[in-house]
């Protein structure tokens, strides 16, 4: 079956119909991630496991979603698995990205510098603006990506105001596909609204039984479908939504109908891609990722079932089931505190009631322990307390352990860069453009730019940071080494292998220092000047009373010369 879709402007609604059909091919194609999702829904988020079954979206509010959860191990290690995510790739007190020209030549104008820093500083400013709600929503996205393997964060401009917004998108709406070269580059999302949030968002577009219900049952529910998808047929000399890179739908269930939101044109479009979609590693074909509770579901079911077992033992320890002997005499057993009960022993004082023995409840805690670990392990929980192990180690020792820290995180990191992080943050530089919040940019950096040169991005987060870590640190022992030989040989040339004036702002910015704290080329080059002239006339000073002594001498063997 085909899924292309033909924009048909002269009936609209064929157009809808075309996109309700499309998503509901997309709506078969994930049915076994479904049931594969509602699985660990279950068992990690029960708050989200109605959500991939229940095609009217509607539940009671409130009500109990954990009574099949008995063992947190796989909750606790998942909300930890998204604090370390978010800690170690998007720290909230730290610039954990800059911008950079694709020509390295550019960098070397300090106006082009300062414009980049500029740039960086604006993209933190809105996008950890309180109304950009981007601290929460990425958060939901982390744990989207421990739990199910797919994150999906959706950015786009604040309403009626200058800035960002962000809204994680629950895998339960969305229905993805890739293009022939693996990138996610068409969503559908089905959603509900109430009568009263549809006519909120698309006020008198909608069809009339939706407008009607708006009065006499605000919070009916309604089903609405947005289609974004790349524009086959985008006009390069249009600046409407004609010439836009992606398509933009909303179609109503019922009808079905094309809708236009209440303060847009009836077809919309984007620029660049709305949808940051990571996943956290794929299998062969699959457009939808897999996640490390799908590797250790069978660990969270044995854990879970361990653990009923467990609490049944504890029970029958704490509270025993009692064996008594049939003789009559003992008519009935009260187990209050401080009962009496005749009849418990026999005339030699052997007990005639006793508890029946229970299993071994230390090999089932034990054998859960194993199970916790693994669990706790594969959410990355163990890696980082390797530095807490042992406060005693050494600084070589710490370093080391921080290394290989970083290299086992490095296949996660590299893929939330690619998939998530790079494209959320082009995203918002093209929004933030579109509204003119950008700084004004310097008249080299309009030339490059219109001769077709971009930027690229530098990831400067805790984990990237310790990654180039390592640089530093050989620069370090390189130095240290080369220096003890030039004391020992007493011949400082060697060190003349070394680029110094490179090496300093490279280390600088490693470890993070903004570059506004680096100096210009042009200011040291100054200074150094400064500084040799100052130099010289110190030694003039210094050798002026040695010269006139000279100079006196000089004079006074002339003079006697010539008396001669």
């Amino acid at each position: 079956m085909s899924t292309k879709i033909i924009a048909n402007e002269s009936n609209p609604n064929d157009l809808a119909a075309e996109i309700l059909r499309k998503w509901q091919y997309l709506f078969g194609l994930r049915g076994n991630w479904a049931n594969h999702w509602t699985e660990i829904a279950e068992r990690l988020l029960p708050m989200d496991s109605w959500l991939f079954q229940n095609y009217q979206m509607i539940t009671s509010q409130g009500d109990k979603r954990n009574y099949e959860l008995y063992d947190s191990t796989g909750l606790l290690a998942l909300k930890s698995f998204a604090a370390i995510l978010d800690s170690l790739l998007t720290p909230r007190d730290q610039f954990w990205h800059n911008i950079r020209p694709e020509d390295p030549a550019l960098m070397k104008n300090r106006a082009v510098r300062l414009w980049f820093e500029d740039l960086n500083n604006t993209l933190f400013q809105y996008r950890y603006d309180t109304r950009a709600n981007f601290q929460a929503q990425n958060q939901i996205q982390y744990q989207s990506l421990g739990a199910y393997g797919t994150g999906i964060n959706f950015i786009d401009k604040l309403y009626r105001e200058r800035g960002l917004r962000y809204k994680n998108i629950h895998l339960g709406e969305a229905y993805l596909e890739e293009n022939h070269q693996g990138l996610i580059d068409t969503i559908f999302r089905r959603f509900m609204l109430t009568a009263r949030q549809a006519y909120l968002m698309f006020g008198e577009n909608l069809p009339d039984n939706i407008v009607e219900a708006k009065d006499k049952a605000p919070e009916e529910p309604f089903y609405f479908i947005h289609a974004c998808y790349p524009n086959e047929y985008k006009d390069e000399r249009r600046l409407d939504y004609k010439g836009m890179d992606f398509c933009s739908h909303y179609v109503a269930e019922q009808g079905p109908t094309l809708l236009k939101k209440a303060d847009r044109s009836d077809y919309e479009g984007y620029r660049s891609f709305p949808y940051a979609v990571s996943r956290y590693y794929q299998a062969t074909n699959e457009a939808y990722g897999r996640s490390i509770a799908m590797d250790v579901l069978p660990e969270l079911k044995t854990l879970n079932e361990m653990y009923k077992v467990q609490l049944k033992q504890g029970h029958r320890a704490v509270d025993p089931v009692l064996l008594a002997h049939d003789d009559g005499i003992i008519d009935g057993f009260d187990l209050t505190p401080g009962a009496i009960n005749p009849g418990g022993i026999d005339e030699n004082g052997r007990l005639l009631v006793q508890p029946l023995p229970t299993g071994n409840i230390a090999i089932g805690e034990k054998e859960m322990a194993v199970h916790q670990e693994v669990i706790k392990d594969a959410f990355l929980v163990n890696l980082m307390q390797i530095l807490t192990e042992n406060p005693q180690q050494t600084a070589t020792e710490v370093m080391e352990r921080t290394r290989e820290k970083a290299i086992l995180m490095a296949p996660t990191i590299g893929r939330q860069n690619s998939e998530y992080l790079g494209p959320m943050i082009e995203r918002e530089v093209e929004v933030l453009q579109s509204q003119g919040a950008l700084p004004k940019m310097p008249a080299v950096l309009q030339s490059a730019f219109r001769e077709g040169i971009g930027y690229k991005i530098d990831y400067d987060s805790p984990i990237t940071r310790t990654q180039k870590s390592e640089w530093v640190a050989g620069a370090a022992r390189s130095l240290q080494f080369f220096q003890e030989i030039s004391n020992a040989t007493q011949d400082p040339s060697i060190m003349d292998n070394f680029n110094l004036d490179v090496a300093a702002p490279a280390i600088a910015r490693i470890n993070g220092m903004p570059e506004s704290w680096i100096q210009d080329q042009k200011v040291i080059q100054m200074k150094r000047q400064q500084r040799a002239q100052q130099a010289q006339q110190e030694q003039m000073v210094k050798a002026a009373p040695a010269l006139a002594s000279m100079a006196q001498a000089t004079g006074q063997i002339k003079k006697g010369a010539v008396n001669q």
